[in-house]
């Protein structure tokens, strides 16, 4: 498009110069043939006549759209100011001047562009080593954005391109274009760059600048790891001695240290925040598991040390400082003493629990048995020997585990197209659960979904309940495939079986109601007494349930129907109102709703003359319509004359007739009517001449009659009409006519 406007521009100022030549008529464009603006800023296009004084100007698209700009002449130069500049600013503009029956035009053609910002760069979240990230370029409210190139790389790496350029886009518009890279951060990305480069390739047009270009400096951060321990001047110390124990860990942001002691039935016990922990005159129930945890933002790492304090009088469990034993299982732990040929025995847990098992001693063994091993049961046990004035102990730690149950899948709620669902996969009653191992994945995810740990029960020394959970939201290409979950406690040390169990379940993905529609038969907009049908439609998949319900100021009301349809024998105004469908199955509901119109025709019309049917001339009559229907009625009110026929039109139904003569004696009918009927009726009103030339005794006369006739009137009106206090019905009157 740019290019056949720019040859256009060019054809036209190439006749302009062939029709120059024999003319002296001449005109020139500025600032040049082709102008770059800037969309949002503000550019001028002038044209400049020379050989007459005083031409006349005008501008114009070559496709006569509008111009986007004010034109303002002055002498012999014409100016078209374009502020802001607009995507509606793009064409070929023409100049033509006007002199003396002779013409010249000129053609300038218009190429916008935008490219006001620096590129941005966004990173999908912190720089940590061996994770990968994503690092997108973007740069914002560039036009055209087709011949926008972006170039990303990272410091001594290969540059990565936006795509090619591609033919121009009919549909123009300001736009953002993006280039994304993922890489893994190392060591050697710390403090390298970022780049992102921007170029806006059009050599053709003059602006500047045509190239932007950001930097961004790396900081790389690493978890916690490879922590160790050392320690000065044996993990196994005699009472009374001193230990040093030193916590190293590599990070960045270098990790805080926070030293602790492993309780056999509590938290374990905060001891220190220093890298290095000096523990004094240390005791046999110094003994246990110390452990270092190294921390920053990013992660932990922990490493622990188990140290043992012992008396030169020495004593040996013969099956090893640790036991491993299966939860349910008896265990045997036997006590040997060396240097004493009768020692005394006792057993304890430590923190002092009660004993759970049975002891016997003999000679420089003892054994300690325990049966049906629980949860209560893990712990460290002390075997205490006595020998006379000295005392020693061993302690042996006793390690369960439990693996009952296959893995259990459990789902939020039911699988619905289109709505996320969280699913869950649990291990039960699993001991040690640090040592679990669980995949869980759907058939058909590569790679697989993003997964969270889950743990209950989660307080030190019980059986937990541990597992995975992942949010997929579901599609119907997903009936039928499998979830699997699979879970390991790969302890090498302890024999049993099994230590692999599977769990796979099939998927069953549901649909929410779809397509449903309520309509009424034959109309929603029907007449008192008429029939109608209110049905309510919907998608099959799977089968849904229809309710109808009639919204009312008390509540919804829910109708009986047959099938989703509601049927009205005959249609009363309370039958007017909001209908409601609501169609639901396990996947959702849909609701939609209709509004019923009865219409009713007038009726219990009556009419009122007020003061009287009889009146004198120069009074006011009013004359009052009411009636019930729905739409609002028409009321009309005509003077029925053979020569003569005058209308009145009242919205509220009240006419009054001013200063009446005896010319407005007569019979009036009044017509009620609205789209579905009509009611009528007629009126008779006597106006009065009041003589102009007026004697005593006529004046005397004339007021007695004037009090005589109303009062004659009225006693008439109340003996044939008293039940109707002074109105009239148009039903009754129309029959006394008959």
């Amino acid at each position: 498009m740019r290019g056949q406007n720019l040859w256009t521009v060019l054809a036209t100022n190439l006749l302009w110069l062939v029709f120059a030549a024999s003319e002296d008529l001449k005109i020139e464009v500025g600032p040049s043939y082709i102008v770059a603006a800037q969309i949002g800023g503000s550019t001028q296009l002038t044209c400049t006549v020379t050989g007459c004084e005083a031409p006349t100007f005008s501008w114009r698209t070559q496709m006569d759209s509008p111009l986007g700009g004010k034109v303002h002449n002055q002498g012999n130069k014409s100016t078209l100011t374009m502020d802001p500049v607009s995507i509606a600013n793009e064409h070929s503009y023409l100049c033509t001047a006007t002199c003396r029956n002779k013409k010249v035009e000129r053609g300038i053609q218009v190429e916008l562009y935008s490219f006001s910002r620096d590129p941005e760069i966004e990173m999908s979240g912190p720089l940590i080593i061996g994770r990968p990230v994503t690092v997108t370029c973007k740069v914002p409210d560039v036009f055209p954005l087709e011949r926008l190139e972006i170039t990303l790389w990272k410091e001594g790496s290969h540059p990565i391109k936006s795509p090619d350029v591609v033919e121009d886009d009919e549909d123009k518009k300001i736009g953002t274009k993006h280039l994304e890279m993922v890489f893994t951060p190392t060591m050697e990305d710390m403090g390298k760059s970022l780049i992102c480069e921007a170029k806006l390739l059009n050599d053709e047009w003059n602006f500047e600048p045509k190239e932007r270009r950001i930097t961004q400096t790396l900081q790389v951060n690493t978890v916690p790891k490879d922590t160790i321990i050392s320690i000065n001047p044996s993990n196994t110390v005699q009472e009374g001695d001193s230990v040093t124990m030193t916590c190293f860990s590599e990070g960045l942001p270098p990790p805080q240290i926070f030293w602790s002691k492993k309780q056999d039935s509590k938290d374990p016990t905060p001891l220190s925040e220093n890298a290095t922990l000096i523990l004094v005159d240390m005791k046999k129930e110094d003994s246990g598991t110390y452990v270092c945890e190294a921390k920053n933002q990013f992660g932990k790492n922990k490493k622990e040390m188990e140290i043992t304090v012992v008396q030169p009088f020495t004593v040996e469990i013969s099956q090893g400082p640790k036991i491993a034993a299966q939860i349910g299982d008896s265990l045997v732990l036997t006590c040997t003493t060396m240097g004493c040929e009768d020692p005394f025995f006792s057993w304890r847990p430590q923190l002092s629990s009660p004993l759970l098992g049975k002891v016997h001693s003999e000679g420089t063994k003892s054994t300690l048995t325990m049966n049906s091993i629980g949860l209560e049961n893990e712990s460290f046990y002390l075997c205490i020997a006595s020998c006379k004035d000295k005392k020693v102990e061993k302690e042996v730690q006793v390690e369960l585990y439990s693996f009952p149950r296959d893995p259990e899948i459990e789902m939020s709620g039911p699988l619905i197209v289109g709505r996320p669902v969280t699913v869950t996969c649990k291990v039960p009653d699993v001991y040690p659960s640090e040592r679990l191992e669980i995949e869980f994945w759907k058939e058909g995810s590569h790679p697989p979904m993003e997964l969270q740990d889950i743990v209950e029960n989660a307080k030190r020394n019980h059986l937990k309940t541990k597992g995975l959970k992942m949010i997929f939201t579901p599609t119907m290409e997903d009936m039928g495939k499998s979830l699997t979950c699979k879970a390991k406690l790969p302890i090498d040390e302890m024999k049993f079986e099994p230590k692999e169990r599977k769990t796979i379940q099939i998927l069953q993905v549901n649909m929410p109601p779809q397509d449903t529609h309520l309509t009424a038969f034959p109309s929603n907009s029907i007449k008192e007494g008429d029939s109608v049908a209110i049905s309510c439609t919907t998608g099959n998949v799977p089968k849904s349930q229809i309710i109808l319900r009639k919204k009312t100021e008390n509540g919804d009301r829910e109708l009986e129907s047959t099938s989703g349809t509601y049927f009205i024998d005959a249609a009363q105004l309370e039958d007017a109102g909001v209908y409601e469908c609501e169609s639901k199955n396990e996947g959702g509901s849909e609701v939609r709703s209709l509004v019923l119109d009865v219409k009713v025709p007038p009726r219990n019309t009556t009419i009122s003359i007020h003061p009287s049917r009889t009146v004198l001339e120069g009074e006011n009559v009013t004359i009052t319509c009411k009636t019930f229907s729905h739409p609002p009625a028409v009321i009309v009110l005509k003077k029925v004359d053979v020569d003569n026929e005058v209308t009145m039109c009242s919205k509220n139904g009240t006419f009054t007739l001013y200063h009446v003569t005896p010319d407005d004696t007569g019979v009036y009918r009044i017509d009620v009517s609205n789209e579905v009927g009509n009611d009528s009726g007629q009126i008779e009103i006597s106006v009065m001449e009041i003589p102009k030339y007026f004697s005593p005794q006529l004046l005397a006369l004339y007021c007695l009659s004037s009090l005589i006739i109303p009062a004659t009137g009225m006693v008439i009106y109340f003996a044939r009409k008293a039940n109707h206090k002074g109105s009239y019905s148009l039903v009754n009157a129309l029959k006394s006519k008959v």
